[in-house]
């Protein structure tokens, strides 16, 4: 599974981790978050993210 990157600040999404403080499990892929989804960093939108290279 793939990582994603915030664009606004550079917060790393990993699937393998997961967000547990958000009830998210690992093994999530980014594809299957929910569409409201923000960075808990930022707060920017699911859209702001890109694959990580």
């Amino acid at each position: 599974m793939e990582k994603y990157i915030c664009d606004i600040c550079g917060w790393i999404y990993d699937p393998m981790i997961g967000l547990i403080e958000k009830e998210i499990e690992p093994g999530t892929s980014f594809d299957d978050l929910p569409d409201d989804f923000i960075c808990p960093e930022c707060g920017a939108g699911k859209d702001e993210f890109s694959p990580e290279e």
